[in-house]
């Protein structure tokens, strides 16, 4: 495989760092600090200027105002986005669009899709079940009703509940089947239960109490919620990628200042030891990353499913951002613990992204699983 990115993805890559280029993370409350102070909204004014940039519908076909790229440049964009810990909901409401664009009827698309692209409207999805350890599809029901849908459940920790305009929820109907339903946050039947994640950004327990919702509003269609899962969990790698990359940076330029006997310590043979694990670990997040992106962009066929290469690259994922965060914390010593130094704060969003969408072991275990229905050998 051939893992040279196109022009249009290096374009919409050098597009976000421009975006982003005004970002401080500095500026990111500190949950240590102020709890809760990040909660109020997503930064607005920086998701108007991802909209002008046209970063939020790069899945988007040119019918809806899209630039008809792939899973390669949103993961190459949100690993720029994470760099600076972005507050906003990039990869939710890139990937629920997405599915639409894939699954959805026409109506839906028509009303939706380019609306979502401009900004317009936000969409989250709710990917963590009942309690954030048991399948998203198995917390909420969903029953056909005369000419609609009703859906009754909780979904746990639900990213941006409270600013986002709909959540894209999966649910199990009657027959074992997994619908994807698109529901407007102040639709009747709906309330919100305040959560916070390591970050310190405020989610949502989400309840659904007879919910009604139009047929229009619900994807009902086969592979519709393992194809946004697995564009979900790929997404939350490059924000891993693209964090952990930072910090291994800011750990650099911190060892070649700091002296201790005189030399700086990145000359110390134990900490140039460290570091370079670190960047081990850093490529082959990366590796990994870029083979399940690939594998979703292309659809290519393999000796397991993409699911299996996505599982490898959460587990990379999780395991790595894992390391880097709390070997920078070690190199840096007590300054790596001043609140008014940011890196507490992506270690914070770290720990968010090793767990989001599962953690290391579940995807060893859904591995294995994969690999004992699909034999290599």
């Amino acid at each position: 495989m051939d893992f040279t990115f196109t022009e249009e993805q290096q374009a919409a890559a050098e597009a976000a760092r421009g975006v982003f280029a005004g970002v401080a993370p500095d500026a990111v409350p500190s949950p240590a600090l102020t709890p809760g102070a990040v909660a109020d909204d997503f930064d607005r004014p920086l998701w108007g200027r991802l909209a002008d940039a046209d970063l939020l519908s790069l899945l988007l076909a040119e019918e809806y105002g899209g630039a008809g790229l792939d899973a390669i440049a949103l993961c190459l964009v949100l690993r720029e986005s994470a760099k600076v810990l972005a507050r906003v909901p990039l990869l939710e409401s890139s990937a629920a669009t997405a599915a639409v664009q894939a699954y959805g009827g026409p109506e839906l698309k028509a009303e939706l899709l380019a609306r979502a692209g401009r900004g317009e409207v936000v969409l989250t999805v709710a990917a963590h079940g009942r309690t954030g350890h048991d399948p998203a599809e198995l917390a909420v029901t969903a029953r056909q009703d005369g000419s609609g849908w009703v859906l009754d459940g909780v979904q746990t920790a639900v990213p941006w509940a409270y600013d986002a305009d709909l959540v894209v929820v999966p649910a199990r109907t009657a027959a074992d089947r997994t619908v994807l339903a698109l529901v407007p946050r102040d639709a009747e039947g709906v309330s919100l239960g305040e959560q916070f994640s390591t970050s310190g950004e405020r989610l949502g327990e989400l309840r659904l109490e007879s919910v009604r919702l139009a047929v229009r509003d619900v994807i009902d269609a086969e592979g519709a919620w393992e194809w946004l899962r697995e564009l979900l969990a790929t997404g939350t790698c490059a924000l891993a990628l693209g964090l952990g990359e930072r910090v291994l940076g800011m750990t650099s330029q911190y060892a070649s200042k700091r002296e201790q006997f005189g030399h700086p310590i990145a000359t110390f043979q134990a900490v140039a030891v460290q570091s370079a694990d670190r960047y081990i670990d850093l490529r082959a997040m990366e590796a990994a990353l870029w083979q399940a992106a690939w594998r979703i962009a292309s659809g290519a066929s393999g000796a397991l499913p993409a699911s299996g290469d996505v599982a490898v690259a959460k587990i990379w994922a999780s395991e790595g951002v894992r390391r880097i965060v709390q070997t920078a914390q070690h190199l840096h010593g007590g300054f790596g613990a001043d609140v008014d130094y940011p890196l507490h704060r992506y270690h914070a969003w770290a720990k968010h992204l090793e767990l989001a969408l599962g953690p290391a072991a579940a995807h060893e275990e859904a591995l294995g699983d994969l690999l004992a229905a699909h034999p290599l050998a």
